[in-house]
């Protein structure tokens, strides 16, 4: 038993999930999302998760790149639903070693808010907290993991400890998370590193969202455009 306040019902977490399937084939991070999804939703957090090919998103780095001479973007209702949450969990497989094409066009997506500011002035993705899920059957969970996390916290999140997770079979081609036989669902490391994730992501969104975010001192883009340096000195240079 815990004394620890373990409702969490305040927050809504979204998952984007990258993998290259189309609804409504299965997707094997799908399947891991949905690991740490129920333990959210068990919890009280609401949750949504986006499989983004299925969705006609632009390709480009501003918000809406309709006004960037596409006819047609998908990007930003989600990007709505991303700035109604207090957790995005990233998630996508492993190919060539690297992240998905899909996952590079939604951390670029994202990229098109990072100069959006809130109404204290500081970049509109703080206050967040972030993580991700990777899947495959070939080497480079971490090697993912570091570029979506670096990501993230660039554009502003903040970004728990253990904040990723992740499964792989033999190096390839061999079964994939969901496959009969694999033992993914039944991975031990796998299924203890998803749970801390889920775990410290709740955590970090619920002191975030019950302090009001990052204080606003000394991170504000319109107070540093204005003039303020908040104790920054130049060196003086000889």
């Amino acid at each position: 038993m815990t004394d620890i306040d373990l409702d969490f019902s305040a927050l809504r977490a979204t998952f984007i999930n990258c993998t290259l399937k189309r609804s409504p084939e299965p997707t094997h991070t799908g399947g891991l999302v949905d690991v740490s999804a129920a333990i959210m939703r068990k919890h009280g957090v609401e949750v949504e998760t986006i499989r983004a090919i299925d969705h006609d998103i632009a390709t480009g780095v501003y918000t809406d790149m309709r006004e960037h001479g596409w006819a047609t973007d998908a990007w930003p209702e989600i990007h709505e639903r991303v700035m109604a949450s207090d957790v995005l969990v990233l998630a996508g497989p492993i190919w060539l070693g690297d992240n998905s094409s899909v996952m590079k066009q939604v951390i670029e997506r994202l990229y098109g808010g990072s100069g959006d500011l809130n109404e204290r002035g500081q970049y509109a993705y703080y206050g967040r907290a972030a993580g991700c899920l990777i899947t495959g059957n070939e080497d480079g969970i971490k090697h993912c993991a570091m570029n979506v996390l670096y990501s993230l916290q660039h554009l502003g999140y903040t970004i728990p400890p253990q904040a990723d997770a992740g499964w792989i079979g033999e190096a390839g081609p061999g079964p994939s998370y969901l496959d009969p036989g694999s033992g993914g669902p039944e991975n031990d490391f796998t299924n203890r590193n998803t749970t801390f994730m889920t775990w410290n992501l709740m955590h970090v969104a619920r002191m975030l969202k019950r302090n009001d975010g990052i204080p606003a001192h000394g991170n504000q883009r319109s107070a540093w455009d204005a003039g303020a340096r908040f104790d920054h000195e130049n060196p003086e240079y000889r």
